[in-house]
């Protein structure tokens, strides 16, 4: 049983081992990530189109359970940009904003998908976030970043606007631009303008003043804290509310609610799908994060308990007031350099941001929601890379045209759309490649028993023999392309009396592969022609041997390509 609980809850692993040092840099951790996570989470909850304590309440309890059944020990689970945009489309889809069906809905949101995380980890299904590619990922988060950036500037300016699409936001947008607050846009500009200044430029300022390493960053970290404090004090100082800033108004001084999603299959059925793009982006974000930071001090990642992990956060999201939530990468980051040693780090930012929804929330009262867009411009750009292009362009063209595509398909055509085309192009380029992969006429490379492709390198050859090297699994998708290039080049070699194929990176042959193979077979034993094999793996070697296929194979086996050049060449057929 103990083998089974320590996987299933890995709190009992580095539980065990936890001492006065971890707990005081677990708590260091903790003030710093909380004093970030405050402002952050009142904004993401506002991007996700929900009430500001709703961010707060999606902090503690997932990161409480993310902290139990987790195996990272710097990754800080909450709400984060791309998944709260993800939110807001597929909840405003079947709601009304605002009201109480939205907010039932963004919960049930939650639940479906911690559902779906949990049953992918247990049955250990977490490979099948495999089939996005980075490309794919990269294009689709910068898109996002595009339009989360797009959405905030309604409140920047102070206007009504809506949308979902790049085109749609922009022109809604130059739609009510008449109706611009003038007050609302300096507060917007300068919180913007400050929160990138306070990024790039405060912690350099003050470690040449002579602040300590861990004091910069701490104050560094607080810079929002210190917009939000500075914008609050001047709207309820000027009653600039009366001047039609738009504000936070009344948050609940509570702890998270008990909350229950709901059970309509009508809604269930309309989340369904969006749920599990959530889950798959969201666990893909997440342990990109998780891995990275975890290499740093060679510490090992469990993907499977990581979606359990994460399913749990997202349960205990939906069971409290929240929406979905992930690991995000600038919070881990944060976590990660103020020194977390443990997930307690996230337990003790949980407790840290009960006491600020206990006893600071009506400090937020006047707080102005360009503040909190300012908050979301400048954490949301950091994710706009455009560089991916280039770097496609250059490695791989059709690298470049699946990123190009997500992009171009998120921001014309919405979020969902976009991560759904991404995860089909993502599959639809992978079965391409595989579908024609790479095969390579060998030759001996003179005086060592090294074979490699005639078109690289100055090797001998023999008329008489074609060897063929396939650098892929062959299964369904790519056994007819086979199939067709063995027909072609045998027609073209008259004098041809062997075939080879060179089977060192062959990992698997379908039944599909193992049927065109038969064909071959028997198309080159009509011709006169031998089917040879090299190298066969072992595990591919035994399937084959369960079959009548080497029965009936009309040449033999060879363990080496150089047994078989030694076996069927002959001396005058030999050229370079």
């Amino acid at each position: 049983m103990k083998p089974g609980f320590t996987r299933y809850l890995p709190i009992l692993t580095w539980g065990r081992t936890y001492d006065c040092s971890a707990l005081t840099n677990d708590l260091v951790a903790a003030v710093i990530v909380t004093i970030m996570l405050i402002p952050q989470s009142l904004a993401y909850a506002l991007l996700a189109g929900l009430p500001p304590e709703a961010g707060i309440y999606a902090s503690i309890a997932p990161i409480l359970l993310y902290a139990v059944f987790g195996t990272s020990r710097a990754l800080a689970v909450g709400p984060v940009a791309v998944v709260s945009l993800l939110t807001a489309s597929a909840v405003g889809q079947v709601a009304q904003q605002g009201t109480a069906g939205y907010a039932v809905a963004a919960l049930t949101l939650a639940g479906l998908s911690g559902g779906i995380l949990l049953l992918l980890g247990i049955f250990r299904l977490g490979f099948l976030a495999n089939f996005l590619s980075h490309p794919v990922i990269a294009g689709f988060i910068t898109a996002s970043g595009i339009l989360i950036a797009t959405s905030q500037l309604k409140h920047i300016l102070g206007i009504e606007a809506g949308g979902h699409t790049l085109i749609q936001m922009a022109g809604s947008i130059l739609t009510h631009l008449g109706q611009t607050n003038p007050i609302t846009v300096i507060i917007g500009v300068t919180a913007t303008v400050f929160l990138f200044w306070v990024r790039k430029g405060l912690k350099p300022l003050l470690r040449r003043m002579g602040a300590g390493p861990l004091l910069a960053d701490i104050i560094a970290k607080a810079g929002p804290v210190a917009a939000v404090v500075v914008t609050t004090l001047a709207v309820w100082g000027f009653d600039l509310a009366g001047h039609g800033v738009s504000i936070v108004g009344q948050v609940p001084q509570a702890l998270p609610p008990l909350t229950l999603p709901s059970l309509s299959p009508d809604l269930i059925g309309q989340l369904l799908v969006p749920a599990i793009l959530i889950s798959v982006i969201g666990f893909v974000e997440s342990i990109s994060v998780a891995q990275t930071l975890a290499a740093k001090k060679r510490q090992r990642i469990d993907p499977n308990q990581e979606l359990i992990g994460l399913g749990a956060a997202n349960i205990g999201a939906a069971f409290t007031g929240g929406y979905p939530v992930t690991g995000g990468f600038a919070r881990s980051v944060v976590n990660f350099d103020a020194g977390a040693e443990t997930p307690a780090a996230g337990a003790f930012t949980a407790i840290g941001l009960a006491i600020a929804a206990l006893s600071l929330t009506p400090l937020v009262y006047y707080l102005p929601n360009a503040t909190l867009a300012a908050t979301i411009v400048v954490a949301v750009l950091s994710l706009v890379d455009f560089s991916i292009l280039r770097k496609t362009w250059a490695y791989s063209r059709t690298d470049f045209t699946a990123v190009a595509a997500t992009i171009l398909v998120t921001l014309t055509l919405g979020v969902e759309i976009g991560v759904a085309s991404g995860v089909v192009l993502s599959i639809a380029l992978h079965l391409y490649k595989t579908s024609r992969p790479h095969v390579a006429e060998v030759g001996l490379i003179p005086g060592t028993n090294h074979f490699r492709n005639i078109s690289r390198h100055d090797v001998a050859t023999d008329a008489q023999i074609l060897t063929l090297r396939v650098d892929e699994s062959l299964y369904f998708v790519n056994a007819r392309f086979l199939e067709d290039l063995i027909q072609d080049r045998v027609i073209d070699g008259r004098s041809l009396r062997h075939v080879i194929l060179m089977c060192s990176a062959v990992n698997e042959i379908d039944y599909s592969a193992l049927e065109s193979l038969e064909a071959i077979n028997h198309r080159l034993g009509d011709l006169g022609v031998g089917l040879h094999l090299s190298e066969v793996k072992g595990p591919v070697m035994d399937r084959l041997r369960k079959t009548h296929f080497l029965d009936q194979l009309n040449g033999s086996v060879f363990l080496s390509q150089y047994d078989a050049w030694m076996a069927l060449s002959k001396p005058a057929g030999i050229a370079l």
